[in-house]
């Protein structure tokens, strides 16, 4: 079933080209952008117990990197993807070391606090837009690839978060996953066995947001500007919905609930303004009889097959 979807993802440019549909073709790049954020969250969510509520902060810094530079004339896409890397990166490191010293509804509060004082800085940054947000001029290049044509900026989101799944498959089945997942279950008794537990989930949350900073980085570059939207406490809740929705702890759940969810928003916003009100007891059905999400419901699915 996933070899399915994945043949049909990488026909999707062809067959929009050939039906003269290219907004379908944004849409669904758009759709992988925030799967590889939700897939970031899922990391430290699903396999360390770190439900961080301001996860999108990582999403508007990668996006300011890029349009901040961009503003002052500087256009080389590597300098703008490092730097958002190394920003997502140091934040993520800051934020962590603060947040994770704390568990439970505490940790969950404080990740929102930082988020929305992130928020708050860049609503109040008028030379760069402030609330109206920024415009970013031209999407730029990486060596051959010219990412103002769509279908190279849609391949390029799909190998990478084909990378970063391949990548999150290896984190979690190594030492170092065995670590964050054995704190998940009991930090006391893997501390006791000699593991420095802050280390190892610092490393994970660390490497969570520079992941969900490079999605940043890539809805810059679809959108062509940057939001202090990107990074509100309300984002951070959607790729929580994402996570759930598409299956806790799973990897590929995520992915799917990302599709799930932004395709949902797309045909229910279609039909009336009040589309969350559809929305909602659409997802408390799946919440209550999938407990294991979409990627559950797939693979019993698979195994009845």
């Amino acid at each position: 079933m996933l070899w399915i979807g994945l043949a049909v993802l990488v026909a999707l440019p062809p067959a929009t080209m050939l039906a003269d549909q290219p907004y379908y073709l944004t849409l669904v790049t758009r759709m992988l952008i925030f799967a590889i954020a939700a897939l970031s969250l899922d990391l430290i969510v699903g396999y360390g117990a770190m439900v961080s509520f301001g996860h999108a902060a990582y999403l508007g810094v990668g996006a300011y990197a890029v349009g901040i530079l961009a503003y002052h004339g500087i256009d080389a896409a590597w300098i703008q993807w490092s730097t958002a890397l190394l920003a997502s990166a140091l934040i993520a490191c800051l934020i962590g070391l603060v947040s994770l010293r704390t568990s439970g509804v505490y940790f969950i509060m404080i990740t929102l606090a930082f988020a929305q004082m992130l928020y708050f800085l860049v609503v109040g940054l008028k030379a760069y837009g402030g609330d109206d947000g920024l415009t970013i001029n031209a999407r730029g290049r990486i060596g051959p690839l010219d990412l103002s044509n769509g279908a190279t900026l849609y391949y390029l989101v799909l190998a990478l978060l084909i990378g970063f799944l391949l990548l999150c498959r290896r984190i979690v089945a190594s030492r170092f996953g065995m670590v964050i997942r054995g704190s998940k279950s009991n930090e006391q008794r893997m501390r006791a066995l000699g593991f420095p537990t802050l280390r190892y989930r610092l490393t994970a949350f660390v490497i969570a947001g520079t992941m969900c900073g490079l999605a940043g980085v890539l809805l810059a570059a679809l959108t062509n500007f940057a939001s202090p939207a990107y990074m509100h406490w309300t984002r951070s809740g959607e790729l929580l919905v994402m996570v759930i929705l598409g299956g806790m702890g799973s990897l590929v759940g995520p992915i799917l609930g990302a599709i799930a969810l932004l395709s949902l928003e797309e045909v229910l916003s279609g039909w009336t303004e009040h589309w969350q009100v559809i929305l909602g007891p659409i997802l408390i059905v799946i919440v209550l009889f999938a407990r294991r999400g979409l990627y559950g419901l797939l693979a019993a699915g698979t195994a009845r097959g």
